[in-house]
């Protein structure tokens, strides 16, 4: 994915005005939530002194996307994307000004940032919802390509400069700045996206129970769909090492500094990854037929961890887990386009949230086991053999569906 082919004014996504927007808008977001995640947890251990309700706080960043992926994401159907977006950004731009505030207790901040990443869930699924219109299904793929690549910068920048921020703005005023972040986003998005109408059928009133229902009859009656579903799921066990760094820098003797390292070679990967996969050698068609392929390479590295990797091996093995799981980008975008747009929202969110929750569930276990068995290495490279195994699964119900039938499907598709 050359920088040629992103800005080539006939078929680069950023010869799209409209998608400039929602990158500048995305890459304002991205940034100030990395800020705001280091800014509060600065700001929590300051006032405790406590790890636990440190990492509790740093926890509530990502939990609530579980609930709100299910129960807000049909909302991108259901009313104009476009004002889902606005709507979102405004509702977290208050409320991350009102845990600015001086003085807060923390059960408020708390309750205050909950509520605030309830909002996300709704903003994403109308983003990825809305990109195939704006787009065109054929360069679908290579926009949430960017935006991956985007994602991933933001981590390795929040990585290395975001304490250095913080230190230097004060945490108050970091968290003003991720508030003035999103009415940025809200304004780009305002002025940058056209208004279109809501995707629900025309006439068609469905309750909130009835579009989850829905929403999980369709990938589930859909074998294209659920297979699609299992290789996202996959990243619960490529995500252990990334709950195990810390202590597996001390293991090694390492410290912070290799803790950091650590943590940014998956995503430095990944950009490397996203890259080569989006070169035009490569193709949609081997994409498709290689998702199995890179959802296997994807754990398959971290079974090396059971010969006691030192630091620049541990950090070699990280990135070449990362450069594979890029298939997850296509894996969404085919996801996304087999979709119809009336549930592509809810369907969004329910892949989402469940990867949300296979994340969340892989650290949590891989933190007890290594806590039981006293060696994050053999933590680590038994999750690479569970993933691996997994994945054999998984890549064998993606060859039962038949790739090149689906790559052939999307080809015929009408760019919208």
């Amino acid at each position: 994915m050359a920088l040629g082919e992103l800005s080539s004014p006939r078929g680069g996504v950023f010869a799209v005005a409209e998608f400039r927007a929602v990158w500048l808008a995305y890459t304002q977001s991205v940034l100030g939530d990395q800020l705001a995640r280091v800014a509060l947890a600065v700001l929590v251990f300051a006032r405790t002194g406590s790890p636990a309700w440190t990492a509790l706080t740093y926890a509530l960043t990502m939990l609530p996307a579980l609930v709100s992926g299910v129960m807000l994401s049909g909302l991108a159907d259901r009313f104009p994307r476009r004002a889902v977006m606005i709507g979102a950004d405004l509702t977290r731009a208050v409320l991350v000004a009102i845990m600015a505030l001086p003085a807060m207790p923390l059960p408020l901040i708390a309750g205050i940032l909950v509520l605030t990443q309830l909002a996300e869930a709704p903003f994403g699924a109308a983003q990825g919802a809305m990109l195939p219109s704006i787009l065109g299904d054929r360069r679908y793929e290579q926009g949430q390509r960017v935006l991956l690549v985007t994602y991933q910068a933001g981590l390795l920048v929040g990585f290395a400069a975001g304490g250095l921020v913080v230190a230097w703005l004060g945490p108050r005023l970091a968290l003003t700045v991720d508030a003035a972040s999103f009415l940025a986003s809200a304004t780009v998005i305002r002025l940058g996206v056209k208004v279109r109408a809501a995707a629900a059928q025309p006439g068609v009133r469905l309750s909130l129970i009835s579009q989850i229902r829905d929403g999980t009859r369709l990938i589930l009656a859909d074998r294209r769909l659920l297979s699609l579903v299992a290789l996202g799921w996959l990243a619960g066990f490529a995500v252990v090492p990334e709950g195990l760094a810390v202590p597996f820098a001390e293991q090694i003797g390492g410290g912070a500094a290799a803790a950091g390292l650590l943590l940014a070679a998956d995503p430095a990967g990944t950009i490397v990854g996203a890259y080569i996969l989006g070169r035009p050698w490569v193709g949609e068609r081997r994409r498709i037929r290689w998702l199995g392929f890179l959802a296997i390479a994807t754990n398959l590295p971290l079974l090396a961890y059971l010969a006691q990797p030192g630091l620049l091996g541990a950090i070699l093995l990280l990135a070449i887990s990362g450069a594979c799981s890029a298939y997850q980008i296509t894996a969404g975008a085919t996801f996304v386009r087999l979709t119809p747009d009336h549930q592509r929202g809810q369907a969004l969110g329910l892949a989402r949230s469940g990867l949300t929750a296979a994340q969340g569930i892989g650290v949590g276990i891989g933190g007890l086991i290594a806590q039981w068995s006293g060696t994050t290495t053999g933590t680590i490279g038994l999750a690479g053999a569970a993933g691996t195994l997994c994945a054999v699964g998984a890549a064998s119900a993606w060859r039962r569906v038949g790739p090149p039938r689906v790559a052939a499907a999307l080809a015929s598709s009408p760019d919208r």
